[in-house]
């Protein structure tokens, strides 16, 4: 079947038994995380009455994905995924139990909540670029749509869920109990991975380091223009959309003196909203572009503020909450898979990085500014400006297309030929910078079309691993036009090799069609000289 990821059936992921373990595995954490989402706001406001500090909760937990997003996903790169998720769950389970413990016996304030939803912050912020990542090992190409949808809707079946339980049993018990149950709820995400026997192909170079493999990550989202739009797109949505969940518990408790019950009944709205949603959105995109999709539900979710300020009915509430929850899965998942489907294998969990730095990030200033303006202003106002500032946001970022992209276009294209050392050249792979010249031969008459072609090749070696990039044309012979390129040794020009992408070749071939026929593109690898020994 040739369909393209989007026209897939969202159940076919469901067919691949690792996947379909770890969906429901993460559905169960994902409960509890909703549990402890409520629990949090809840407590915070029994413990302060300040917005700000109530806002803050949000940022706590947002905010560690803007310092560890990219670190965490060049680390998702160049590790086992398995073992490293396996450790990142332990960790979560061990803040949650803490605060269980802690707010059990009563020891809780402002400053320690904020510190233990800082660690779970941590813990999600290592977690989710790794775990994004793994979707592509756990199904194939065809099923990636379907896979990346359930992911979505399994996350939005816990937002349904989760909060309805949660204010149960902060009415029956206090919030220490959902904690403690979002605790438990990682081991079965745990149990999964653990009996998981993940195949590793074996690698032909040795694993990136760190920090060079967070300049790659950094390097590419720099030089990807669907990465880009998909980047610009995500915080012009969230900055505004954040004033709605980072708001609603001031909503309920202040000014409808709500119950926990109440908050958990608003928040369960929202989850069977993004489940009706999910449910919908195979047919929508069938008919509308992603670009109006996303533009359409901004505008939607700009009308949920607009009744999240000026509605104070509770049951009036329910039915504006569902269509918030519709408004944001539409946008969340047509952003996940606009960059799931941009960016090829190789730096998949770097790019996923940057994007849910972009997310997080947003969330997490969106949830401080309109803490801040609630507390100046007054809620109302707080949301109707951040109202305002969505529907600005679709009108600036029209130009940014979100891309449409086949993953067969990302396949590695391997149609550079091996670059070759001589025999008395030292073998030492970490030698460099390494610098790479191309010779064109160009027809005056064509020089500038053939210019403009070359600003994609820039972008495409940029992309690649190139930190420097040039084009002169020589003074004595107008003909001849040199490219040149750094990459930082022997070991990432190889790497540079294996990067290319078949879409990436046809970039490389519209620039090469004004090479004057029967002249060969000449290419030449420069290495530093050799550090001398003794």
């Amino acid at each position: 079947m040739d369909a393209t990821i989007e026209k897939r059936s969202p159940w076919s992921a469901l067919r691949h038994r690792t996947f379909l373990w770890l969906w429901l595995a993460s559905i169960a954490s994902n409960i509890g995380t909703w549990m402890h989402e409520v629990g949090a706001g809840w407590l915070m406001t029994t413990l302060s009455a300040s917005p700000m500090h109530v806002a803050l909760v949000q940022v706590a937990g947002s905010a560690p994905m803007f310092f560890l997003a990219l670190p965490a996903g060049a680390m998702a790169d160049i590790v086992d995924k398995r073992r490293y998720l396996l450790k990142v769950q332990v960790w979560m389970a061990a803040v949650a139990m803490l605060l269980a413990l802690l707010t059990l016996n009563g020891m809780m304030t402002v400053s320690l909540l904020l510190l233990l939803t800082l660690g779970m912050g941590i813990g999600t912020a290592l977690m989710m670029p790794a775990w994004s990542a793994l979707t592509p090992e756990l199904v194939d190409k065809r099923d990636l749509g379907s896979a990346i949808a359930l992911s979505s809707l399994g996350i939005n079946i816990a937002r349904a869920i989760g909060p309805a339980i949660a204010g149960v049993l902060v009415s029956l018990a206090g919030p220490w109990a959902t904690f403690a149950l979002n605790a438990l709820s990682f081991f079965a995400v745990m149990a999964v991975l653990y009996s998981w026997k993940r195949e590793q192909t074996p690698a032909l170079f040795p694993a990136e380091r760190l920090f060079g493999a967070v300049r790659a990550g950094w390097r590419y989202s720099r030089s990807s223009r669907p990465l880009q739009a998909v980047l610009v797109r995500t915080a012009a949505f969230f900055v505004g959309a954040s004033a709605g969940m980072s708001l609603l518990p001031l909503i309920v408790r202040g000014e409808l003196q709500g119950t926990a019950s109440d908050f958990g009944l608003l928040l369960g709205s929202v989850g069977v909203g993004a489940v009706l949603g999910a449910t919908l959105l195979p047919r929508i995109r069938e008919a509308v572009k992603p670009d109006h999709l996303v533009a359409g539900a901004s505008v939607l979710y700009a009308l949920v503020l607009v009744g999240l300020a000026s509605l104070r009915n509770l049951y009036a509430l329910v039915p504006v909450m569902m269509i918030s929850g519709a408004a944001w899965i539409a946008v969340l998942s047509s952003l996940q898979m606009a960059a799931q489907t941009s960016v090829p294998n190789w730096v998949r969990a770097r790019a996923l990085a940057v994007y849910i730095l972009v997310f997080f990030g947003t969330m997490a200033a969106g949830g401080t500014l309109w803490g801040f303006v609630a507390s100046h202003l007054s809620i109302t106002q707080a949301l109707l400006i951040a109202g305002g500032l969505l529907l600005l946001g679709i009108v600036l970022t029209l130009r940014f297309h979100l891309p449409v992209t086949e993953a067969e276009d990302l396949a590695p294209s391997l149609h550079w030929p091996a670059p070759i050392l001589a025999d008395d050249q030292d073998q030492d792979q970490e030698r460099g910078p390494v610098m790479v010249t191309l010779e064109y031969r160009i027809d005056p008459a064509q020089a500038l079309q053939f210019q403009q072609a070359m600003q994609e090749v820039r972008r495409m070696r940029g992309r690649n691993g190139a930190f420097s990039w040039g084009l002169v044309q020589d003074s004595q012979d107008p003909q001849r036009w040199l490219e040149f390129f750094f990459d930082e040794s022997w070991l990432e020009h190889l790497r540079h090799h294996g990067r290319v992408t078949k879409a990436e070749q046809r970039i490389e071939a519209a620039a090469r069609q004004f090479q004057q026929a029967g002249i060969d593109v000449h290419i030449r690898h420069y290495l530093t000289p050799a550090k001398p020994h003794g």
